[in-house]
């Protein structure tokens, strides 16, 4: 490979006008030495020759020093050195060093050194919108986990990034994300909160984007910038390992107090976006589902009582059900991929439990197991057979929507503060906690991976309930004071 050369050019003009270039007198002193107050350094280097033969150069003309004219020319040699015997690749390299503009800096070598471990093209940007599609299509998760991270991408990363190269990806760009969507979140609640309906009206239907979705936004992220790291080679530093965002906690849940019922009533607002009701209140419901929807009543009553999620009261399996014990194995759900329900099993190894079963759940079931035979005897051959315990009236599974917005209308009919139905799992925690358990025996009921997850979610609705409010004032009335007045 040819080392390529350093000397003096300027932009002194003959007599005809035309530009000395390297072979302006000036440049040169009377014993043939460089003249250091004259001209600027350069550098010309061969490259390899393009596809059809020609020939090219490299030259650069904007150095003060030799030494840098020299390092510059190294560092371009060490480029072309990338190729080693592959001519295909030295040509690659070839045109992305031709096509560089007078002043822009080279290619960074070890970039350029990714990309060719990568059999990513030399002379090609990595496009992070590009890189995070491909990325995504060669995972191998979960339909579930699949689904979220194209959410991420489609609705933040790709508007916000996906023009940006990987390489130059930098916490700058993601921080600026950040803010935007921060930006967006006040735009929506401003608008909401207008006087004017045609501007409330304008952002009907959209969502702001919470901190635990940020949260999860930056996790799908890293993850993907990590396996640009480790798999492909295309970076060395993960800009959004670096990022801060606001506390992502989750919320924690609030009680339906008579305040908060009387404040809902007349401003439609909820507390908390984790609300459980009182004893009284579910009790209330139980009394309704019971009277207005049979059918489903005993599968929200396990729900209440036992804190089963929607797609493990779904999933349940005959199999896993033995009233004699007073007891349910929970191994499997039944959840929605989009609109499409999908079995699986249940979403950690502490959520793989044993449920036992209180003498009301008991009887609840054991009455529905019954009134299921009836609807077996009425449809006959036509029952449709699924081993799951809570089932249409003819046999067949429930969709998981379907039970959420017969929920909604039961609440909506029954004139009762709103829960979501995931909040009667909340309930259950609750009202146990309030019975006496401890936050360790919550967790297992609940299959809770961790106790932090029970604890960040439960440990002040407990502080609102009756029995806990009773202990305070127990408390309060040990410590002795004096001039003491009425309030």
């Amino acid at each position: 490979m040819p080392e390529g050369s350093v000397f003096k050019h300027c932009g002194c003009k003959d007599d005809n006008g035309k530009r000395w270039g390297s072979h302006c007198p000036g440049l040169r002193r009377r014993g043939g030495a460089w003249n250091s107050s004259h001209g600027l350094w350069a550098y010309q280097l061969e490259l390899p020759k393009t596809a059809d033969g020609r020939r090219r150069q490299l030259r650069r003309y904007r150095f003060d020093k030799r030494e840098d004219a020299a390092n510059e020319r190294d560092a371009a040699l060490a480029l072309l050195a990338l190729a080693g015997n592959n001519g295909d690749l030295a040509i690659e390299i070839g045109d992305l060093l031709h096509q560089l503009k007078p002043t822009e800096p080279l290619p960074d070598r070890n970039m350029i050194a990714r990309r060719v471990k990568a059999g990513i093209p030399a002379t090609t940007a990595v496009l992070l919108g590009d890189y995070l599609q491909e990325w995504l299509t060669g995972r191998n998760i979960g339909d579930g986990t699949k689904r979220a991270y194209a959410g991420h991408i489609r609705n933040h990363l790709d508007p916000h990034l996906g023009h940006i190269p990987v390489e130059k990806l930098g916490i700058g760009h993601i921080s600026a994300m950040f803010a935007a969507i921060t930006d967006r979140n006040i735009a929506i609640e401003t608008a909401r909160d207008s006087d004017d309906p045609a501007v409330r009206a304008s952002v009907k239907g959209q969502r702001i984007t919470g901190p635990a979705t940020m949260h999860r936004i930056r996790a799908t992220l890293r993850k993907a910038l990590n396996d640009a790291i480790r798999a492909h080679r295309l970076i060395e530093f993960n800009p959004a390992a670096h990022i801060e965002l606001p506390s992502g906690k989750r919320p924690r849940a609030r009680v339906w107090t008579a305040a908060a019922v009387k404040h809902w009533k007349v401003t439609g607002q909820r507390p908390s976006p984790v609300m459980v009701w009182t004893p009284e209140q579910a009790g209330q419901f139980l009394d309704y589902a019971e009277d207005h929807d049979i059918v489903l009543y005993p599968l929200y009553a396990l729900m209440l009582y036992r804190g089963l999620r929607r797609g493990e009261a779904i999933g349940l399996r005959d199999l896993d059900v033995d009233l004699d014990v007073g007891a349910a194995v929970i191994s499997q759900q039944i959840t929605t991929v989009g609109y499409q329900p999908v079995t699986k099993k249940v979403k950690s190894e502490a959520g793989d439990r044993t449920v036992t079963f209180d003498q009301t759940t008991t009887a609840i079931t054991r009455a529905h197991l019954a009134r299921r035979a009836s609807w077996q005897l009425v449809s006959g051959p036509a029952w449709i057979r699924t081993g799951l315990v809570f089932v249409q009236p003819d046999g067949s599974a429930w969709h998981p929507d379907t039970v959420t917005k017969r929920f909604d209308s039961l609440v909506g009919k029954a004139g009762l503060p709103p829960i979501r139905l995931h909040d009667l799992r909340h309930c259950a925690a609750t009202f146990l906690k309030a019975a006496g358990a401890d936050l360790q025996d919550i967790k297992e009921l609940l299959g809770h991976s961790t106790i932090t997850i029970t604890s960040d979610t439960y440990t002040s609705v407990i502080q609102e309930l009756e029995t806990e409010r009773a202990k305070a004032e127990a408390a309060a009335a040990l410590v002795p004071r004096t001039n003491r007045r009425a309030n």
